[in-house]
């Protein structure tokens, strides 16, 4: 018949499957967090930028140490000297004292401990070992200390208390370690017992902070000179590797809050955020760790056991390690102390 349509049938758009919707969805998601990351990374590169490391302390400080780094030789872009420091149970003096510097433009990380009885000579006590530069927390003489010494300026500091140090070994989890030697030790007084095979094994925070507090056996057996600050070294190495690990992305709140609680600094909220934004290309083989060598048997203004570093080697590890400058540091600039007994 003229003019007749057949009807069509209707056909139904067929579903998807909910496995195919499930993995859009999250194709999706991924498209806006990748755009959303990217984002935050641009704002961070545009109102994160690199600090100008200061040439001196802020707040001041005697006029010896203002007038040594008045004229400081030119220093290299984006390198950055600190002072980490670890203060003891009480005794009023810096128990573990470090100085990194971070080149940010090269990724490279040089660490280099400072035995806690090394010779120092400065007008402010007859006492020379440097560890008592602290003083019940004076850490601006700290800094001025270590400056001085190393003829380096010191851009931060950051200083540590020691409950710190258990809850980041706890907050990722604890660590493997290889402890270096047989560890057996007492120290009622404090409460201390030290007993550890010597051997990989795996560390929580209170066990690790007894390794790093081990010095000698109760037989006087144990470590040379240097043994502990290796020890030192290795171990926050390994805490370091573990909280730069993607494993630890999920605990950065709690990382945090332990910085907050117990972590003490001049770096300000922007610095903490650009560093930490650096670091996040840091490959832990770029890092590089030494402890001053030296002798643990000097005298020197009539105190025993004072440690004598050794000059030259000394120079080496600052211009290999250190050294923010263009140019070497040199025997004139650092003041490295001949003991006298």
């Amino acid at each position: 018949m003229a003019g007749h349509r057949v009807q069509q049938p209707v056909r139904r758009r067929r579903r998807a499957s909910p496995l195919v919707r499930f993995v859009k969805g999250v194709y999706l998601v991924a498209v806006v967090l990748s755009a959303l990351i990217v984002a935050a990374f641009l704002l961070w590169k545009l109102f994160v930028p690199a600090p100008k490391a200061p040439s001196l302390p802020e707040n001041g400080g005697d006029s010896s140490y203002m007038e040594e780094l008045a004229d400081e030789p030119e220093r290299r872009d984006l390198c950055y000297t600190f002072l980490l420091m670890g203060t003891d149970d009480g005794n009023g003096n810096a128990d573990t004292l470090m100085v990194a510097t971070y080149d940010v433009e090269n990724q490279k990380i040089g660490m280099v401990s400072i035995p806690r009885d090394t010779i120092v000579e400065r007008d402010w006590s007859n006492y020379p070992k440097i560890n008592g530069a602290y003083g019940n927390g004076n850490v601006d003489r700290v800094r001025q200390e270590v400056s001085h010494l190393l003829g380096i300026p010191i851009d931060y500091y950051i200083k540590v208390d020691i409950k710190a140090f258990v809850e980041l070994v706890d907050a990722v989890g604890g660590v493997e370690f290889d402890v270096p030697v047989d560890m057996d030790y007492d120290d009622p007084a404090q409460d201390l017992s030290i007993h550890y095979k010597k051997g990989v094994q795996h560390l929580n925070g209170q066990q690790a902070l007894e390794v790093v507090r081990f010095r000698h056996n109760n037989d006087m057996t144990g470590y040379s000179d240097t043994g502990r600050a290796d020890t030192q070294q290795a171990l926050i190495r390994a805490v370091l590797d573990k909280v730069l690990s993607w494993g630890s992305l999920g605990k950065i709140k709690p990382l945090l809050d332990v910085c907050m609680d117990n972590v003490q600094t001049d770096l300000t909220a922007s610095e903490v955020l650009y560093f930490a934004g650096q670091a996040l290309y840091l490959d832990m083989g770029n890092v590089d760790t030494r402890t001053l060598s030296g002798r643990g048997d000097a005298t020197h203004n009539g105190y025993k056991w004072c440690y004598e570093l050794d000059r030259e080697q000394t120079l080496r590890d600052i211009n290999d390690l250190l050294n923010p400058y263009e140019t070497p540091v040199t025997d004139e600039m650092a003041n490295i102390v001949t003991a006298n007994g």
